[in-house]
Parts: structure tokens; C-alpha cells; sequence
């Protein structure tokens, strides 16, 4: 990692005024792949350094003040890859839980998961519930991971659940509006997020979020996310702070 002579100051980082400072943030991590192409290695190096990345987005948010980072760690369309992909995928995942529980202890960050849990291997569902559990009383940040994630397959998971409360008598079709279709998402007590980031140039959100994101700002940025870094997130908070946010609105004069 290159680091600054000891005769030159480190550049300081503009603060971000806390009004403009978003409650919730999701990121599309993309460009592992790519990474590790650009350096002739095997794309699981790719995926091991983005593991730094994550790490300092955890620490970025606390400081920012950010309460939720919701990460796509892990699409339903992630199972279509090599074997041996999703398998050093799935084993990185344990290493990563193993060795950042510490962190999330000594932050007082929960850690939460959307998606097809059930999907997962035995032992990475048991190392999840582990720190889920030991980590569920904390207040001060939220660290959610969606791992066998579809946006497509979560709305189709709340429709398939207010269909069994039609069908048990407790719900009126007529009664079904957005708040009873939010209230049977995979997280419903979670606010929508305020920020999207995509690392990588690609523009897109690839089935991330559809129901939670209608209102989100959207920030893309060329940086592939093993570089990604906490200067890069100021950068998207600065960004998000000068937008107005209007929700169908219009401008007050």
C-alpha cells in the first residue's frame, strides 16, 4: 500500500455535513472479476481482496454516521457459476465472518441477511446464525448481507406469503396495498435505502433491491470494489448531499 513521505501532510478529508448524510446505503460490489483479470490471477484473488473493501465500508459507515450498509454479496444468478467459484465464494464467506466478528463487536454492528438463506451451505448458514445471534442487541450500525438474493424473488417471496393470509382468512385481497406488501419483505423493519452505489462503470441495479430502491439516488463510479476505499464512499455521500431528494414533489421556490 503506498503511503504519503512523512514530510508531506496527508490530504484532509472535507466533512460531510450530517443533514446530507444518507440513513441506509446499499452497494452493488462489482468488479472482483475484473481485478483479478487486469492482474493474470485466478478471480476467488479478486473476490479475497474485495474482502478489504468490505471492511473499510463497514468502518466508513460508522464513521459517517451511516445506521444501515446493505452489501450484495451473492445473487440466486451467482449459483449458475463454476463450482469452484461458488465454493471459494462460499469458504471466503466463513473466513470473512470468522475473522470481522471482532469488529462488528467492538462497533456494535449487527449483522443481518436477506435472500434465500436456505440456499447456503450447512456450515456457512451455521456460522451466520452464530453471529447473527451473538451480535442481534446492537444499536449502533447494521451490517446486511444479501447473499442468494434476488429483488424478483423477494417480492415473489411477500406475494406467495400475503397469499397464505388470504387463504387462512386473515386478509382481505381488497386490503392488500404497498405497506402490507413491505411488511412481508425479507426485512421490513429497514428503512428503503437513501443511496445506491455500483462499483465497476456498470449501470445497472441486476435485481438488487427492486421494491426498496424507487426512491433511492443512484451513484456509479468506475472504481472496481477491491479499490474501493472510504474516500470513495465520502465521494457518493458528498454527491447524494447536493441532490435534491423531491419524491414526486416539487421543489419548494
Amino acid at each position: 500500500m503506498e503511503t504519503s513521505p512523512a514530510t508531506t501532510p496527508p490530504p484532509s478529508q472535507p466533512e460531510v455535513p450530517t443533514a446530507g448524510v444518507p440513513r441506509h446505503v446499499a452497494i452493488i460490489m462489482d468488479g472482483n472479476g475484473r481485478w483479478a483479470q487486469q492482474r493474470g490471477l485466478p478471480r476467488i484473488k479478486g473476490h479475497e481482496k474485495g474482502v478489504e473493501a468490505v471492511r473499510a465500508a463497514v468502518r466508513a459507515c460508522r464513521k459517517l454516521g451511516i445506521k444501515y450498509l446493505t452489501l450484495y454479496a451473492f445473487s440466486v444468478e451467482n449459483w449458475a457459476r463454476p463450482r469452484t467459484e461458488i465454493e471459494g465464494l462460499m469458504n471466503l464467506l466463513k473466513k470473512f465472518l470468522r475473522a470481522e466478528e471482532h469488529e462488528l463487536h467492538e462497533n456494535k454492528v449487527r449483522l443481518r441477511v436477506i435472500g434465500r438463506v436456505t440456499d447456503l451451505p450447512k456450515s456457512v448458514r451455521r456460522e451466520l446464525a452464530r453471529v447473527m445471534k451473538l451480535t442481534e442487541h446492537y444499536k449502533e450500525g447494521n451490517l446486511i448481507l444479501a447473499l442468494s438474493y434476488g429483488g424478483r424473488t423477494e417480492i415473489a417471496h411477500a406475494a406467495r406469503e400475503l397469499a397464505r393470509q388470504v387463504r387462512a382468512g386473515a386478509l382481505q385481497p381488497e386490503d392488500i396495498d404497498e405497506a402490507r406488501v413491505a411488511a412481508n419483505l425479507y426485512a421490513p423493519d429497514v428503512p428503503d435505502p437513501d443511496l445506491l452505489i455500483r462499483t465497476s462503470g456498470e449501470l445497472r441495479i441486476s435485481n438488487f433491491l427492486l421494491w426498496q430502491l424507487s426512491y433511492a439516488e443512484l451513484y456509479f463510479t468506475d472504481v472496481l470494489w477491491p479499490d474501493f476505499r472510504e474516500e470513495h464512499l465520502r465521494q457518493a455521500v458528498e454527491d447524494f448531499a447536493r441532490r435534491q431528494r423531491r419524491f414526486g414533489n416539487v421543489t419548494p421556490e
